[in-house]
């Protein structure tokens, strides 16, 4: 104890001494290891590049230079990317107010005249709406729920609004295309109050997001002829609002307007005036007395009656015995679509 008391400085030296040596020695193990890890990891490139060069066709050289030339693509496929990028737009939402901040009020007020804008467009393109329900006056064209409520959850606004432009630009390329009814108009749920809507304005289908898009299902019931099928697919692939994808169609013929029961009303009955007869050949008496004013001559024939027909039935048309042979009798067509409306995906 004695030399610990005379040497103390020193031991406390030696023992700090060897602390740092100990840390010394496991700092230049693990930058060892990383050394090693970091060797191997360029040994693998080298590897990796050599089996590249021995490859057929070769990476480049001389005049050909094949790396650069993949290099040169990646730069063209960006310069097509960012051509085509405004053909990838989102739906205009509705309403976008200026302030960023979507409140009740302005929702409200832009789903009535949305609403009421469509239903105008709907009459001057003839398109049959469905029939409303007992609370709605008119068709809300799947926004009955928010429709009757003038106060929404926050956290629901965007996507609403989102859903609305949507829905104004499917239902213009219809109304352009000038189908003869439209029977539904479907969509996903994104909010609570879409619980209380009728179940018929809804989707059980979700929005799918990848990597580079957004797809939010839509489905569309409507009575069309042929013509109008082709201008509403034409009117999605060309539309310009964002990118409208037709991922499944069913065709169908529609139902027959059913028959009346109504009795045929009885045939008419017209009179038609007797036949004109001939006039009596004059004789020269009656000449002698017409020219003098004298009474006599030949009496003249009292009016007949007219006479009464009952209309003939109706009989079939005679068959057709030349001309050209009926070819096509377009028949009314009941279509299905199943829609996906890209957006391109939120940045990360």
């Amino acid at each position: 104890m004695d030399w610990i008391k005379r040497n103390l400085y020193f031991l406390v030296g030696s023992l700090v001494a060897v602390a740092l040596m100990g840390l010394a020695g496991w700092y230049l193990y693990s930058k060892w290891q990383l050394n090693n890890d970091i060797l191997g990891g360029l040994d693998e490139q080298y590897a990796k590049l050599k089996r590249l060069y021995e490859q057929n066709p070769h990476p480049g050289s001389g005049k050909i230079d094949n790396i650069k030339i993949a290099k040169d693509q990646q730069q063209e496929l960006r310069d097509y990317i960012r051509k085509t990028q405004p053909y990838f737009q989102l739906c205009p939402a509705i309403p976008q107010p200026e302030s960023g901040k979507l409140t009740s009020q302005e929702f409200s007020s832009a789903l009535s005249r949305t609403i009421d804008q469509m239903q105008r467009d709907a009459a001057r393109a003839s398109v049959v709406l469905p029939p409303s329900d007992s609370k709605n006056n008119s068709y809300s064209f799947s926004f009955a729920a928010q429709k009757e409520s003038l106060a929404y959850l926050p956290g629901s606004l965007g996507p609403l609004s989102a859903q609305l432009g949507e829905v104004k630009a499917i239902c213009a390329v219809l109304f352009a295309a000038k189908v003869n009814s439209l029977d539904n108009l479907r969509r996903e749920r994104v909010s609570d109050d879409d619980l209380k809507g009728p179940q018929t304005d809804y989707l059980s289908d979700k929005s799918v997001t990848n990597e580079l898009a957004v797809l939010s299902p839509y489905e569309l019931s409507f009575r069309c002829f042929s013509s109008e099928l082709a201008a509403v697919l034409a009117g999605f692939a060309s539309s310009p609002c964002g990118m409208i994808i037709v991922k499944a169609i069913n065709v169908e013929s529609a139902p027959a307007v059913a028959a009346s029961n109504e009795p045929a009303p009885p045939p008419m009955a017209y009179a038609n005036p007797p036949p004109p007869r001939a006039a009596p050949t004059p004789r020269p008496e009656d000449n002698f007395a017409a020219r003098y004013g004298m009474r006599g001559g030949r009496p003249r024939p009292s009016p007949q009656p007219a006479q009464v027909y009952a209309q003939p039935p109706p009989t079939a048309p005679p068959a057709n015995k030349g001309g050209l042979p009926l070819v096509l009798d377009e028949k009314q067509l009941k279509v299905t679509l199943m829609l996906n409306v890209v957006k391109p995906a939120p940045p990360k």
